[in-house]
């Protein structure tokens, strides 16, 4: 007899069924993402719409909901949702970060993500202020021999090296024994610091300093921020970026300012690009060669113009996130 699937179940196995391998990409939101006048929800949705080879990717995203007004929302729009109830415990408001419900919700995450691990799904878990600017699975490693690969917020160059310092806000994790130990043994750390107040990742950074990864045979590599990028560490070229994570920094109303000012940058890059190539395209259908040549003239200068104005190579100053601090 087979065994009907929880309603968990049946959310990750259609989701994953789509590319046929049960991995999923998985983000996490509550009332205070959805509302508002321009949500954290729609940032995130609209960097896979502005993304290169992203928009297909919504289809593989699992958003788990905290509340009503989140589950409401999800299915407003179509998406694949599933209502995490936790009983007796409200997570549907900002948790300011390092508050102790900040704390507790980043607990209650992990758990759930290793409830995950347990039924074998592979997942990218992403957090919603986590722009997907280009398809990250053409970056991450295809060996299955690497269990996870994780965003930093400070990258030190070696993808092998633990003193890498982590984000759990954006990684990739294989289901296999392995992992599903390191998840039960970092939830089982949770109550060890709370002297200390530390919340999940600086609990895991405390487990990968120790060595506990290697001593389970967890291959962990380290996701460099040239790619993964966050405004602790500032990704150096729009051209190869992936990702953009609005780390270091402390309030929705910030992340929201200087994440739409990446999109609003990562689309006039976009523009810039896509008119090189048409330019590019049109001078390879011409036939005469004296036409080319004048034309040729004309467009190198057109674009040396473009690429000094308005085509910048590194993303501008986040104020907004530099001054949540200050508050």
């Amino acid at each position: 007899m087979v065994k009907p699937k929880d309603e968990l179940e049946a959310a990750l196995d259609e989701v994953s069924s789509l590319n046929g391998n049960k991995t999923l990409i998985i983000a996490m939101i509550n009332k205070a993402y959805v509302q508002g006048e321009n949500p954290l929800l729609n940032l995130f949705l609209e960097s896979f719409w502005l993304g290169n080879n992203t928009q297909a990717l919504v289809d593989q995203l699992l958003l788990v909901t905290l509340d009503q007004i989140a589950l409401d929302r999800c299915k407003y729009l179509r998406l694949h949702c599933y209502g995490l109830v936790t009983d007796g415990v409200d997570y549907s408001g900002e948790k300011l970060y390092m508050s102790d419900d900040f704390i507790k919700m980043m607990w209650r995450r992990t758990n759930f993500l290793a409830d995950v691990l347990k039924r074998g799904y592979n997942f990218v878990f992403t957090d919603i202020d986590v722009m997907w600017l280009s398809n990250p699975f053409a970056r991450l490693s295809q060996n299955p021999s690497v269990d996870i690969q994780i965003s930093c917020d400070l990258f030190n160059g070696d993808e092998w090296s633990t003193y890498n310092r982590i984000n759990t806000g954006f990684y990739f994790i294989r289901s296999n024994n392995k992992t599903v130990s390191l998840f039960q043994t970092w939830y089982a750390r949770r109550n060890e610091f709370n002297d200390m107040k530390m919340k999940e990742q600086d609990v895991l950074q405390q487990m990968l300093d120790e060595g506990v990864s290697t001593e389970l045979g967890v291959i962990v590599r380290y996701l460099d921020t040239l790619y993964f990028s966050g405004f602790c560490q500032d990704n150096e070229d729009y051209r190869v970026v992936n990702t953009v994570h609005a780390n270091c920094c402390r309030g929705i109303y910030a992340k929201v300012v200087d994440l739409t000012k990446v999109l609003q940058e990562w689309k006039k890059f976009r523009s810039v690009s896509d008119h090189r190539r048409k330019l590019r395209r049109r001078k390879r259908s011409k036939g005469q060669i004296n036409e080319m040549l004048k034309r040729r003239k004309k467009l190198k200068g057109r674009i040396n113009e473009t690429s000094s104005t308005t085509m910048p190579m590194q993303w501008s100053w986040h104020e907004a996130c530099a001054n949540s601090w200050m508050n």
